[in-house]
């Protein structure tokens, strides 16, 4: 990524604030920020805030207010330009209420991050008493869900990363019987670093017999057995965006009955939907096209989630693939493409990949064998 792409985020979201009826955006430590200005920061209990006036509010530019400890640190890894600083010892919600008074929106309608912490948000409060609220989401997704060269690239290395963990389990094969779910998801992520990620993208998922009839087991110390199918979702990070995949693997030995079929309708259900997808078509079409195999074999019931979600800064953002969404695909938007089938108290079945809207159909991120073995 660089410094110019962000500075440019900047300019377009304080464009877009007008829109949504809004003076301000205040970010804190989150993937807003991160997309905002570069800078990747955990929350703490220190304030550290971005304040974006609306576009149309002359002589006002972003600005960073950060404790004194980071302020050599965002100057050096952000282009913000207008950076303040408060020290330990001094009072913050005074700092926040001067910077907000300096930018004039404290009587303002200010839209805030999704995920702030509510100990920043009374804060903002007490420090702009007249102002009103809303969320970032507001202003913030229609930026973020069409997704860029650079986050394009950096999203099919992530891909790429978690394709080849994937050669590498069926590689293991009869090895992974006896491990327990728990060492099998350190393996992975072991895997996934070595293959040119960064940490895992969320905590790995390996549902070993039944455990895989939850659709967000984790993993635990149940150990696999011969024949039975692991649900294996995992993922890694490049440049800060994140692969998400999941296949279905038998390592050794015969599946249960019903399983071989149960896993080529989930293959044929993803593939609906895959190839569902181009410009215009709505994501709820997208979810209906995967649940309409699912159904037709008799597993409806079985099928107890959405299609997908969107995939970005967050592993979970929009669009999402759901009934009742009407939102239209654009080109640029990423999601995942994840049917299942669960029977509780046996096994479970999910095949994921994440696909890119392009200008007429989608391209897989994703483009290793969906097959069992």
């Amino acid at each position: 990524m660089t410094d110019d792409i962000h500075a440019d985020r900047r300019r377009r979201a304080a464009a877009r604030l007008r829109g949504a009826d809004a003076d301000g955006l205040v970010c804190f430590p989150s993937r807003n920020l991160q997309y905002l200005t570069g800078f990747d920061e955990e929350p703490g209990e220190r304030h550290f805030l971005l304040a974006v006036p609306a576009a149309s509010q002359n002589g006002v530019e972003p600005t960073l207010l950060v404790p004194a400890l980071y302020e050599t640190q965002v100057r050096e890894e952000t282009t913000v330009a207008a950076v303040r600083t408060w020290a330990d010892g001094d009072d913050p919600v005074a700092a926040v209420r001067d910077l907000l008074a300096d930018l004039a929106l404290r009587e303002a309608r200010l839209l805030v991050d999704d995920t702030m912490w509510a100990t920043f948000t009374q804060d903002l409060r007490a420090a702009a008493p007249n102002a009103t609220w809303g969320l970032a989401s507001e202003a913030i997704v229609d930026l973020r869900i069409r997704k860029d060269d650079a986050e394009l690239a950096a999203l099919r290395e992530a891909g790429a990363a978690a394709d080849a963990t994937v050669g590498d389990l069926r590689d293991l094969g009869a090895d992974a019987v006896g491990m327990t779910e728990r060492e099998l998801a350190g393996w992975i992520g072991d895997r996934l670093a070595a293959r040119g990620g960064t940490g895992v993208s969320f905590e790995p998922i390996v549902g070993a017999g039944p455990n895989g009839a939850k659709p967000h087991h984790g993993h635990g110390d149940r150990e696999i057995r011969p024949g039975e199918p692991v649900v294996l979702d995992f993922g890694t990070r490049v440049d800060g965006y994140p692969s998400d995949q999941t296949r279905t693997l038998v390592f050794d030995g015969i599946p249960p009955d019903a399983y071989e079929r149960i896993h080529e309708t989930v293959r044929e259900a993803q593939t609906a939907a895959v190839d569902a997808v181009e410009p215009g078509v709505t994501a709820a079409s997208v979810d209906r096209a995967a649940r309409e195999v699912i159904e037709a074999a008799g597993y409806g019931d079985a099928f107890v989630h959405r299609t997908g979600h969107g995939v970005g800064l967050d592993v979970h953002e929009e669009p999402y693939i759901v009934a009742g969404n009407d939102l239209e695909l654009e080109p640029g938007m990423v999601f995942s493409i994840e049917p299942g089938i669960y029977v509780d108290g046996r096994f479970g079945c999910r095949i994921e990949d994440l696909v890119a809207v392009t200008a007429d159909g989608c391209e897989r991120l994703n483009h290793t064998d969906r097959g069992w073995r």
